[in-house]
């Protein structure tokens, strides 16, 4: 398919982040368009036109506007099969999107910057509560994450298998993160073990905010 995606995020964001993986594991071609949160300028009447919410990612295909980045990997999966992200029995791609919801659904929106935001301005929080406030919900992620992939057989290389999928995709982001904030991993070797196969592939290195032209 020769048309060109528009994928409208931030280097920074953790949703941004998982789509571009998504994109880069499906080969598919895109552009992207950068809005510096820290700035608001996810908040111009511009992009307020493109999604209400003012929240990145969001994705233009064919005119169309998909906005939350769950959304965004069915979109793709969906729309681009060949390069599939998810498992081909139904048990299996159950399970891959239930272990990619406990990072996406369960703990990045509690982790995000809009939240650390107002803690800091409307609660008062300090930097020291702030970082007590993310290692709690990084626990509570990568603890039942590391129960389930070290006991479940269908753990392999990834979190499903020998293939990434929607979790490892979900997962990835969620691990940088967790670095960014220093907190201590070495409890969950499993979760690092399964990262450190994903972070080994080009499609997850291109991704990291770091590599993006927005990176400061």
């Amino acid at each position: 398919m020769s048309r060109v995606l528009i994928l409208h995020g931030y280097f920074r964001s953790g949703a941004s982040h998982r789509v571009r993986i998504a994109l880069n594991l499906k080969g598919v071609p895109y552009e992207q368009k950068y809005y510096h949160l820290r700035r608001g300028e996810n908040s111009s009447p511009q992009y307020l036109a493109l999604n209400p919410q003012g929240l990145v990612p969001s994705l233009q295909s064919d005119g169309a506007i998909i906005t939350q980045s769950l959304a965004i990997l069915e979109y793709l999966e969906e729309e681009f099969p060949e390069q599939p992200l998810l498992p081909a029995d139904r048990i299996g791609r159950v399970r891959a999107r239930s272990l990619a919801d406990i990072c996406a659904v369960d703990t990045h929106p509690l982790n995000n910057l809009r939240v650390l935001k107002y803690l800091e301005k409307e609660l008062g929080l300090d930097e020291k509560a702030r970082l007590a406030w993310c290692a709690q919900w990084f626990a509570r992620c990568f603890g039942p994450l590391e129960a389930r992939l070290s006991r479940d057989p269908e753990t392999g290389r990834f979190c499903h298998g020998d293939q990434p999928t929607f979790a490892d995709i979900c997962l990835a982001p969620q691990v940088w993160s967790a670095r960014r904030f220093a907190f201590d991993l070495s409890p969950y070797p499993t979760v690092c073990r399964v990262y450190e196969n994903a972070a080994s592939m080009d499609a997850f290195d291109r991704a990291l905010p770091s590599r993006q032209p927005d990176a400061e």
